[in-house]
């Protein structure tokens, strides 16, 4: 006697889980130029890398002679790859079952998908396609929603948990409504396809219930969540949205308690660019491309932006000095000048924590007018929000490093250095409590009004002003650590990062914080 029936039975139930919705639901997510879930692992995972966990999980159908007649998986896909040649926990809704609207073994595996990810202390990506609960429920005839029992373990537990101790990166990859919007959100890096939709509710819910006829494109297209910062970024396929999530990863540690992963270097650590030293202009209010000395400053080619059209006064990013991950926060002066609104300051906050995470070193390329002022400004909370950034800065626990490029005046201008940054300036910089042209015109408001000539005497008060926010005094009083020629910029970044790479294992472990504003 042997088990030799038994065993049959267990590849052909393998079988027929990767059939998942049939042959007739697969070409139906083809033609709307979709990938299957497994298709998505395929894509991302490093070649016969994955390993399903809950392979077997569904619901059988036999025949009258008790023989396996047909079989139903659980519809979302779950398991552990490389990706990169790192393992990863990677996951998602199959939605040729049911459109990815879990079924009792899906709705399982999802929940255990944080689970794994906290137990092996690996990086979770989920690859979202798909509703949450249904009205009409997950059982068959008959059944009853029950619910958890009271001595549960809440389900958003670990999704809370996750977030704190492992790399998460997350893709819309269609219509993402209900808990999976959730869970896309609960990352520290996500990404839609230009014909993805993320909702909390659907067109014929939000009718109902609001009187809004709306489609779900109207509701949650990518035009929509890059803006709304529930995205970081936009792909413009499914291959480009797996790239970006691989790309990300490459930068981050495995969990909190390791440092991130470095490169040997490609990039000379001495190289300086020519046209750091003319692309600040020398009239004050004239604006210049930042990103253009981000990737002067940096290691060639490794600026990976993120969220760049949320609050898009401000840059930030991840990406190599010297082979080693940065995160990277810049002002975009193209932007409202560069001043920190709500929008920007809440994504400041988002990255600053997410560096200190996973102990990320950050360089701060400083050009900041202030917090962004007027009406809509004070409606939108400005000054909470930058506040509360502006703690999460001073509770940075990472190195920091900040270049003084051009502007710093008023209270946002605390939110580019921590408590011990090392700072640079170039001769370019201008610092003080308010630019000379709106200190002007508070300060000198009678004179001005009482003047023969009021545009002469401006002028002329604004340039001995500005003269006085010279960089100079500032070196002289030790007030940055050094005053350098712009081309010294990468060079200076990388010996500091050599100075400050011994140290960097003290701060392994969570982060933790206090209460913010």
């Amino acid at each position: 006697m042997s088990w030799e029936k038994e065993v049959e039975e267990i590849h052909l139930r393998r079988k027929l889980a990767k059939q998942q919705g049939g042959a007739e639901a697969v070409a139906r997510q083809h033609e709307k130029g979709r990938l299957t879930i497994r298709e998505r692992i395929g894509e991302l995972a490093d070649e016969g890398s994955f390993r399903e966990a809950g392979e077997g999980a569904g619901v059988p159908e036999f025949a009258e002679d008790g023989s396996l007649k047909d079989f139903q998986p659980a519809n979302y896909v779950l398991g552990l790859a490389k990706v990169g040649g790192r393992r990863v926990v990677i996951g998602g809704e199959d939605f040729t079952l049911k459109g990815g609207s879990p079924n009792p073994a899906g709705l399982r595996k999802s929940v255990y998908a944080e689970d794994m990810a906290l137990k092996y202390k690996l990086p979770l990506v989920r690859l979202h396609e798909g509703g949450g609960g249904s009205v009409a429920g997950s059982g068959g005839k008959g059944a009853r929603p029950t619910g958890d029992p009271v001595f549960a373990r809440a389900r958003f537990l670990s999704i809370a948990q996750v977030v704190g101790t492992v790399p998460v990166a997350t893709a819309a990859l269609g219509p993402v409504a209900g808990m999976p919007a959730a869970r896309l959100v609960a990352s520290h890096f996500s990404v839609m396809t230009e014909t993805s939709q993320v909702i909390i509710a659907g067109p014929h819910v939000v009718k109902r219930a609001m009187n809004e006829d709306v489609t779900k494109e109207e509701l949650g297209g990518p035009q929509i969540h890059a803006k709304s910062g529930v995205i970081d970024n936009v792909a413009k396929d499914e291959k480009d949205a797996l790239g970006q999530i691989a790309r990300f990863l490459s930068y981050m540690p495995d969990n909190v308690w390791e440092l991130p992963p470095s490169m040997e270097p490609e990039d000379d650590p001495e190289r300086m660019e020519e046209k750091l030293l003319s692309i600040v202009p020398k009239e004050r209010r004239k604006p210049f491309q930042m990103r253009q000395i981000i990737k002067a400053v940096l290691d060639k080619d490794s600026f990976f932006e993120m969220t760049k059209k949320y609050g898009p006064s401000l840059i930030t990013g991840l990406a190599r000095l010297n082979g080693h991950s940065v995160g990277v926060i810049a002002n975009d002066c193209m932007f409202y000048a560069g001043a920190m609104t709500a929008d920007a300051a809440q994504k400041l906050r988002r990255f600053v924590d997410t560096c200190n995470t996973f102990n990320l070193p950050v360089i701060s390329f400083v050009d900041e007018p202030g917090f962004m002022i007027g009406s809509a400004s004070e409606k939108a909370g400005t000054i909470r929000y930058g506040t509360s950034a502006i703690a999460a800065v001073m509770q940075s626990r990472v190195p920091w490093a900040s270049v003084i490029v051009h502007k710093v005046f008023g209270v946002a201008g605390a939110a580019h250095f921590a408590p011990d940054s090392y700072v640079l300036s170039w001769p370019s910089a201008q610092t003080g409590a308010l630019p000379v042209e709106g200190g002007v015109a508070v300060a000198f408001a009678r004179q001005l009004a009482e003047a023969e000539d009021p545009e002469a005497l401006r002028q002329e008060i604004e340039e001995k002003l500005a003269a006085a926010q010279s960089p100079f005094p500032r070196a002289e009083g030790f007030s940055v650590h050094e005053l350098i020629d712009p081309r010294e910029t990468r060079p200076r970044l990388c010996e500091w990062l050599d100075w400050v790479n011994p140290t960097r294992d003290l701060a392994l472990g969570p982060y933790e914080t206090t209460m913010r504003p």
